[in-house]
């Protein structure tokens, strides 16, 4: 009878442990589409990741990259091969020319949340925990919407495996 009671309550304790990793709230990149969460990524403070993609005009590579600070995304810095219209001659608290390309640091602006128009012809992409993911799949120039903020797991779980689906397909 005791050792009955005993893995009935160690069974408790497991399935009680599975629903609350389910249900309790974690940290998350969110990027949706037209309200749609398209990818989520795990996340929390000091979290960094990076945007890439093809100027439409200079056709040349832009990267600026962001920090989860606070509950919120922080632009942090950019890089860019040439100076264009609208770009400033100088932004943060350094700027510096390595191997030919414009860098501008410690910008530290809070842009949460970050909405990008990601054109397929301008091939974005996002840098995350090391590894270059698409982002403009979509036709015409879907407005991608990134936000840092709190869901349980089972709300995000089906675009996780989405987009694990999705990397192991083109990986």
């Amino acid at each position: 009878m005791a050792r009955k009671r005993r893995g009935l309550i160690l069974a408790t304790a497991v399935i009680g442990g599975i629903a609350a990793v389910f249900v309790w709230p974690q940290s998350w990149l969110l990027i949706r589409h037209n309200g749609d969460l398209r990818y989520v990524y795990p996340a929390q403070d000091g979290t960094t990741f990076a945007l890439r993609w093809t100027h439409s005009v200079e056709r040349e590579n832009w990267i600026e990259r962001f920090r989860l600070h606070n509950g919120q995304i922080m632009l942090i810095g950019t890089r860019f091969k040439t100076f264009g219209a609208g770009v400033p001659a100088h932004a943060g608290k350094r700027t510096t020319l390595e191997n030919g390309w414009v860098v501008m640091s410690g910008i530290d602006r809070i842009v949460d949340p970050l909405a990008v128009q990601a054109a397929a012809a301008e091939n974005y992409s996002l840098r995350y925990d090391g590894a270059w993911h698409a982002l403009g799949r979509q036709a015409g120039a879907p407005i991608l919407t990134f936000a840092y903020a709190r869901a349980p797991l089972y709300r995000v779980l089906p675009t996780l495996i989405g987009n694990w689906i999705d990397t192991r397909g083109t990986g």
